[in-house]
């Protein structure tokens, strides 16, 4: 089949690459304009754009398509059977979904319709999901509203942080992609209702809907008033990103554990063991006099901060200190000189 293919992060890419070595067809590629980044603020194009280039593919980059009708013309004289989008980051409209006879279709990370929207990574971490997966969903003009042909589940580790989980996420992608190309060429052209009823898609209900919305920097700072695992499900799911502060100067917090004494097992053999010291036992309501929250309460050599929260502690393994590379381990222990009774969280000034 002749692909155009549409997206924009490293999360694209491995889409790009599988439906490439797969033996379609891919007479082009969509993705977003360069963008100024760094301190020389020197134009960066986008992670599929910079592999497309190295595949020999031509590149477009509309600034907004919707509003560019010449370049949705050039689009459509590639005469691309099939559109495929990965996190292109613009919303096609009617006119440019209706092109491809065969249809738009795009892969999504997470089992819709739970997560629907920009950021379903992340927010399934930060709201602690026990599973989640990918979609490969025709497109319509709602968002990501359109009918499933294809999802898989997997599993969510507890320690698993955002950029971990879309390597993974991102391998699975690729390989339902080219799973579903065949059945999409097989189920051939007509008009979109009779494709479908072809495919045997699983239409979606509003039932278990829910939205990924664009995080907002208020979304990175630290509250240590919530609970360990709260708190670990925010460094996880806003990876590298979670910000608290240490002696006035911010703090990205990389790598939490929650010493919580029901997921002692779930844990890292080395934090295990404090989930069975610190972690309250059932029933119990507090520890000690209860630390305020974001108090250090134990400094383990080699390994980190026991820091208190509401109800069981953190302990935080990895961190960033302002103008410092990140540290880990006695690393860390030595950058921040921390001692029981220091407290993170205080206000930047």
């Amino acid at each position: 089949m002749k692909i155009l293919f549409w997206g924009t992060p490293a999360y694209a890419v491995p889409s790009l690459d599988a439906l490439v070595a797969s033996g379609h067809r891919l007479v082009g590629v969509v993705s977003q304009p360069d963008r100024r980044r760094g301190r020389g603020k020197a134009l960066v194009p986008s992670p599929v754009k910079a592999r497309a280039l190295e595949l020999g593919l031509p590149v477009f980059t509309p600034e907004r398509i919707r509003r560019e009708p010449d370049c949705q013309q050039q689009l459509a004289d590639l005469g691309a059977d099939v559109y495929v989008v990965v996190a292109f980051g613009q919303i096609l409209p009617p006119e440019v979904l209706a092109q491809p006879p065969l249809g738009c279709w795009n892969g999504h990370g997470s089992l819709l319709p739970r997560w629907r929207g920009a950021g379903p990574i992340q927010w399934s971490l930060i709201e602690g999901d026990g599973h989640t997966g990918v979609g490969i969903m025709a497109m319509e003009a709602g968002l990501d509203t359109g009918p499933v042909l294809l999802e898989q589940r997997i599993e969510i580790g507890i320690n698993e942080n955002a950029q971990q989980l879309a390597r993974r996420l991102a391998t699975l992608t690729g390989e339902l992609l080219v799973a579903a190309m065949p059945l999409i060429e097989a189920a051939g052209p007509g008009s979109e209702a009779e494709r479908l009823k072809r495919l045997g898609v699983r239409l979606q209900t509003d039932e278990g809907m829910t939205y990924a919305r664009m995080l907002t920097k208020d979304d990175y700072q630290i509250d240590w008033n919530q609970s360990a695992l709260a708190i670990h499900r925010r460094v996880m799911g806003l990876y590298p990103g979670a910000t608290s502060s240490w002696n006035g100067k911010r703090l990205k917090l990389l790598n939490t554990e929650p010493l919580v004494r029901r997921l002692a097992d779930q844990l890292t053999p080395e934090a295990a063991p404090l989930a069975k010291r610190w972690g309250l036992p059932p029933g119990a309501a507090a520890i000690g006099d209860a630390p305020e929250p974001g108090m250090v309460l134990e400094v383990v050599p080699g390994l980190g901060l026991v820091v208190a929260s509401n109800g069981c502690p953190l302990l935080l393994r990895e961190a960033q200190l302002e103008g410092k590379a990140a540290a880990a381990g006695t690393q860390l222990l030595q950058q921040l000189q921390a001692k029981p009774g220091d407290q993170l969280g205080k206000p930047v000034d």
